[in-house]
């Protein structure tokens, strides 16, 4: 097991603090140019940041074109596509804290995915799920009126149910060995191209609007997608499963801060309360599901340490 280290600390919490700033940044550039737009420059931005690091890392461009990692990425596109643009779509309804907390909502719909694919689900995941559903209804519903959850609730929690999709695919891909790096790259590639149609199909980008959101794409597009993405497979590498899993909870939580502190956007006691029960149902969950990996690693060890002997005996 992989132990701990204050650099992989330090990095696993910029990378949430970017990914929950980001939101911000999401929020500000709505203002200036449409959904499709935003998302289409944006995601371009963090192709051309992972193209480096393929052409340095991966052997090149041509390394790409391999059918099996070629067939995954697109596959990664066409769903990452969709989950991006519902988000983005929802910050012309909601705030940024409430998107962040809602689009975490990914983490209990996995588990539940994974029910229909047959896998059981443990008596603490069920838990964790009931209390993401009661922070979910103090979130977006207010009790006095049951109409009160507007589309940008449910744009965020339909963009939560598309990651979990995502997810679940590259839990599938990487299981056949496929380089994350490439996945990305091409998953970037094939979003940006898909959205870059829907641009020019339902919007009018202009030079001026993408000028005037250009501070908050060229955030979202470097640091979110591009630099992020480094910080935690650096940061991953020198941390447990566990600290890791917590850290990366904490993104969420820096967007409702960053909402509050560059945008003053405020929430109810209501809403807050809902965040917070949010949040616990994320830790409980990632503790557990983390603590569970540990212990299946452990055991594996030990089997292989009774074999070794044996085969020494």
């Amino acid at each position: 097991m992989r132990k701990t280290t204050p650099k992989g600390i330090i990095l696993l919490l910029l990378t949430a603090l970017i990914w929950g700033s980001s939101f911000v940044a999401q929020s500000v550039g709505i203002k200036s140019v449409d959904a499709f737009t935003f998302m289409a420059v944006r995601t371009w931005l963090g192709t051309l940041v992972l193209l480096p690091v393929v052409m340095i890392f991966c052997g090149g461009l041509t390394s790409l074109f391999e059918r099996k990692t070629l067939r995954a990425g697109l596959i990664l596109g066409f769903v990452f596509a969709i989950a991006q643009n519902l988000q983005q779509f929802a910050f012309y309804y909601s705030t940024s804290g409430k998107i962040a907390f809602l689009t975490a909502f990914y983490m209990f719909f996995v588990p539940l995915l994974g029910l229909i694919l047959g896998k059981k689900i443990s008596l603490v995941t069920w838990i964790a799920i009931f209390m993401a559903l009661i922070g979910m209804f103090l979130l977006c519903v207010d009790p006095s009126d049951f109409t009160s959850i507007n589309r940008g609730d449910i744009l965020a929690i339909s963009c939560g149910a598309v990651y979990a999709v995502q997810i679940m695919l590259i839990d599938k891909f990487t299981g056949e060995n496929i380089n994350g790096i490439k996945l990305s790259f091409l998953e970037f590639f094939t979003a940006a191209v898909l959205t870059s149609i829907m641009m020019f199909i339902f919007e009018n980008p202009t030079i001026e609007g993408i000028k005037a959101a250009a501070p908050a794409l060229l955030y979202s597009g470097v640091m979110s997608c591009g630099i992020a993405y480094t910080l935690q497979i650096i940061g991953q590498k020198h941390a447990s499963p566990v600290v890791a899993s917590l850290l990366m909870c904490l993104e969420s939580v820096f967007a409702a801060i960053a909402g509050w502190v560059l945008l003053h956007e405020t929430l109810s006691g209501r809403e807050i309360a809902g965040c917070c029960v949010m949040f616990a149902a994320i830790v409980v969950s990632q503790l557990f599901e983390s603590i569970s990996m540990q212990k299946k690693s452990f055991a594996l060890e030990s089997e292989h340490k009774v074999l070794e002997k044996e085969i020494e005996k």
